[in-house]
C-alpha cells in the first residue's frame, strides 16, 4: 500500500512516487501546513489549484480543538476538511516542547500544560498513536523528543527516548492504512545523528523523518547534518525533512536526497506581506509598489499573478483587507510547489547540478525592493 518507487537519481537527489490510500505523491514534494485542518487563508480548492498534493495537520493542536475523537466521528481529517489528497500528521512532539511552558519528561512520556487553557495533559507514545489514528492521516509520525540543537547531554538523552518511544509506537499502531515514519534526532552532533539514523532505518518502516533541524542551527549546520545522514538512510523509502520550506532550503535538501518537506512559511509570510519569488522576497507593503502595475512575479502563472498587480495587492495590505493574505498565499504556495516540480524534472533529466547552480546564483533571501 505504501510503496516507494524510485524513478531516477542524480547524485544524491531522487525523484520517486510514494503510494498512499489517497493517491500518489510525486517526489520531491512540498506540503503546506494545515495546523487545525485548515491551510490558513486558503480553501482546499485553492490549495490544490496552487499545486499542492500533500497537506500536513497537527496532532497536538487537533487533539486540543476540536478534539481527535470528534475528527474521527466526522469521518476522519480528510472528510472533516474536505481534502481528498494525501495527508500527514506530525507527532505533536515539537509542540509539546515549544509551546508548553511547564513540562515534565520521564521514560514513559511527557506531562505538560495546554498553551490554550493551562490544563494538564499527558502524551505517551501509545496516546499519540491513538490520537493520530483518530485523525486518520495517511502518513503519521512516531512520538519523539525534540531537543535544543547544541546541548550535547540533552540530545544524548533525547535520542535514547526517541528510539524507545519509536519501538512503543510500532507496537501501539493498529491501522494498516497509515504509514508510520520514525524520526531521526541528534541535534548538530554527527555521531548522534548517525546512531539515530541507523536505529530508525533498522525498524524497516515505510519512511524516515528527519527532526530537530531548522530549530536554531545555521543553514550550514543543517546541510552538514543532511550530508551525514544521507548515506545511512534507506534508498527505497522516502525521507522527510520536517519543518523546512524556504526556497533555498528546498533546493539544498533535494540536492542532499530529501523527498518530502513541510513548512508554514508560504502562508505565514503572506500574512506578513511578503511574497516569494525565484529571485528573493518582496515586502509588498513597501511604498514603491503603490503604483507598480506588474504582477508579483512576471514569470509566474498563478491566479494572483495572472490577475492582479503589485499596486492592488499593496492596497489590500494597507487597507487590511483579508483578501490580501489569500492572494499572496496562493502565489507563495504556487512558487514552492512549482519549484519542487522543476527540481523533480531536473532530477529526471539528469541536470540537477546545473539547475541548483543557476538557482543559487539568482536567489537572494532579501532582494532589494525594486525587483
Amino acid at each position: 500500500m505504501f510503496e516507494f518507487d524510485l524513478m531516477a537519481s542524480d547524485g544524491r537527489a531522487r525523484a520517486g512516487v510514494f503510494h498512499t490510500p489517497h493517491g500518489l505523491l510525486q517526489t520531491p514534494v512540498f506540503a503546506p501546513v494545515g495546523t487545525l485542518a485548515s491551510v490558513k487563508a486558503l480553501t482546499p480548492e485553492q490549495v490544490r489549484g496552487a499545486g499542492a498534493t500533500l497537506v500536513l495537520a497537527n496532532t497536538y493542536h487537533l487533539h486540543l480543538r476540536p478534539g481527535d475523537e470528534l475528527v474521527r466521528e466526522m469521518g476522519g481529517v480528510h472528510a472533516f476538511m474536505a481534502w481528498d489528497g494525501p495527508m500527514l500528521t506530525d507527532s505533536g512532539g515539537y509542540q509539546v516542547f515549544s509551546l508548553s511552558e511547564r513540562r515534565e519528561i520521564d521514560e514513559e512520556g511527557v506531562t505538560f500544560r495546554s498553551h490554550l487553557d493551562g490544563r494538564e495533559l499527558r502524551f505517551t507514545p501509545e496516546r499519540v498513536m491513538g490520537i493520530q489514528e483518530n485523525i486518520g492521516a495517511d502518513i503519521i509520525m512516531a512520538f519523539d523528543e525534540c531537543a535544543e540543537p547544541y546541548d550535547r547531554r540533552y540530545n544524548e538523552q533525547a535520542v535514547k527516548r526517541t528510539h524507545a518511544w519509536l519501538e512503543r509506537c510500532i507496537q501501539a499502531k493498529t491501522r494498516e492504512d497509515q504509514a508510520l515514519f520514525g524520526i531521526v534526532q541528534g541535534g548538530v552532533f554527527p555521531d548522534l545523528r548517525k546512531e539515530s539514523a541507523d536505529f530508525v532505518a533498522s525498524q524497516n518502516l515505510p519512511g524516515v523523518a528527519i527532526g530537530g533541524l531548522s530549530v536554531g542551527e545555521t543553514k550550514e549546520e543543517m546541510a552538514a547534518m543532511l550530508d551525514v545522514l544521507e548515506p545511512r538512510l534507506p534508498q527505497d523509502r522516502p525521507r522527510y525533512l520536517m519543518g523546512v520550506g524556504s526556497p533555498e532550503d528546498l533546493v539544498e535538501g533535494v540536492v542532499r536526497g530529501v523527498d518530502l518537506f513541510d513548512c508554514v512559511l508560504p502562508t505565514r509570510l503572506a500574512r506578513n506581506h511578503a511574497a516569494l519569488t525565484r529571485l528573493g522576497r518582496l515586502n509588498l507593503r513597501n511604498k514603491p509598489y503603490a503604483d507598480d502595475q506588474r504582477p508579483i512575479d512576471p514569470e509566474c502563472d498563478c491566479y494572483t499573478c495572472r490577475t492582479f498587480t503589485r499596486a492592488y495587492l499593496r492596497h489590500l495590505i494597507v487597507a487590511r483587507e483579508m483578501l490580501a493574505a489569500t492572494l499572496v498565499s496562493i502565489h507563495n504556495l504556487h512558487t514552492l510547489t512549482h519549484l519542487m516540480a522543476d527540481l523533480r524534472h531536473a532530477v529526471l533529466d539528469g541536470r540537477l547540478e546545473a539547475f541548483a547552480t543557476d538557482f543559487r546564483s539568482g536567489y537572494q533571501k532579501h532582494r532589494p525592493m525594486e525587483l
